[in-house]
């Protein structure tokens, strides 16, 4: 037990000492061991050049759908994280007065149309064979009506008639003859084909209804809303019964191509030469600074812009200039980060 006494009392001593030979306190000792151990947690890290705000982004950067025309929403056909096509229906929007439009000019339309057939089938077999009835009837008519004539003729060269008869028997003929006449023209009409003009009247009106068939249905068009690309629906801002107005329009979704995520950063003027496309990078958040996701830059901007990601710590300046850098992530780290995320970016040597 002394031994041991002994040799506490021994160490206590020769820490004294050393403590005393270096002149430094024990706080001292503890911030001088963990500089030197620094050093060696970073050489196992790689370089870095610089570290710079961004935030996560799809493939495209988010856009806002909406409307192109005004009404109440009907339906809503997508939920929030959904995976889009371009063109699938997104939403439905109340135009039930269009659809009476269109259904009237449909129907003016095939009444045109059977307007139109009517024209080159001409007259009805019906009328057709009656003006040729007329015809054979008035040719009987004019027959009878020349023999009459002659007759009579006859009679007043005998001086067997008197000149009244001829007379009458003349004006009978003359009657006959204009009756077949206007019988042969009546059957002709029967048989006619249509006149160029009439044909191009009905193909013209005809083709106005059918323009408004299509203005109603490209209007009807615009009842439903459709994604403009490939994507993922991010945020569902409107429900069904809310009104959609283009004098003042609020987005019904926004969304953005996600099939690949990237970080767009925001460099420093003063640190603009230390970035280049091919340049690999590591993000990380606030919300996780233990994982870390990798990528690579592809695009640096030709000009430069106002900075618009903030820190919202006291060094960050709003009033320097910066130059947008956009880097891919690899895939296998970025499927848990969401859009619009901040991150920190540090580009390594």
């Amino acid at each position: 037990m002394k031994k041991n006494l002994i040799r506490v009392v021994i160490c206590l001593t020769g820490l004294a000492l050393a403590l005393v030979l270096v002149k430094l306190t024990p706080i001292q000792m503890v911030a001088q061991a963990n500089r030197v151990a620094a050093p060696v947690a970073e050489a196992s890290q790689e370089p870095i050049a610089l570290a710079c705000p961004g935030r996560i982004e799809g493939k495209s950067e988010t856009i806002s759908v909406g409307a192109a025309t005004d009404g109440v929403i009907q339906a809503i056909r997508v939920r929030e994280g959904q995976d889009v096509v371009k063109g699938e229906a997104l939403a439905e929007i109340g135009c039930s007065d269009l659809n009476s439009s269109r259904e009237v000019a449909r129907a003016e339309a095939d009444s045109l149309r059977q307007t139109r057939a009517r024209l080159l089938h001409g007259s009805r077999d019906e009328e057709r064979q009656a003006a040729a009835q007329k015809t054979i009837a008035a040719r009987a008519v004019l027959a009878q009506a020349k023999a009459q004539m002659e007759r009579t003729s006859k009679l007043w060269d005998a001086a067997a008639t008197s000149r009244a008869s001829v007379e009458a028997a003349k004006r009978d003929y003359d009657v006959a003859d204009a009756e077949l006449k206007e019988s042969l023209r009546r059957e002709e009409l029967a048989n006619a084909a249509p006149l160029e003009e009439e044909l191009a009247k009905a193909d013209a009106d005809i083709h106005a209804a059918e323009e408004r068939i299509q203005l109603a249905e490209q209007r009807l068009g615009k009842c439903i809303v459709r994604a403009p690309e490939d994507g993922t629906i991010l945020r569902v801002h409107m429900r069904p019964g809310e009104s959609f107005a283009l004098l003042s329009p609020k987005p019904l979704f926004s969304m953005a191509d996600l099939s690949v995520k990237r970080v767009r950063a925001e460099v420093d003027e003063k640190d603009i030469r230390s970035v280049r496309v091919g340049q690999r990078i590591l993000i990380s958040s606030d919300a996780d600074r233990r994982s870390q996701a990798k990528g690579a830059v592809v695009k640096i901007a030709s000009m430069m812009g106002r900075k618009s990601v903030f820190t919202g710590q006291p060094a960050d300046k709003s009033d320097r200039d910066i130059l947008e850098v956009l880097a891919d992530l690899d895939a296998d780290a970025a499927g848990n980060l969401p859009v619009g995320l901040r991150v920190t970016v540090d580009f390594l040597r």
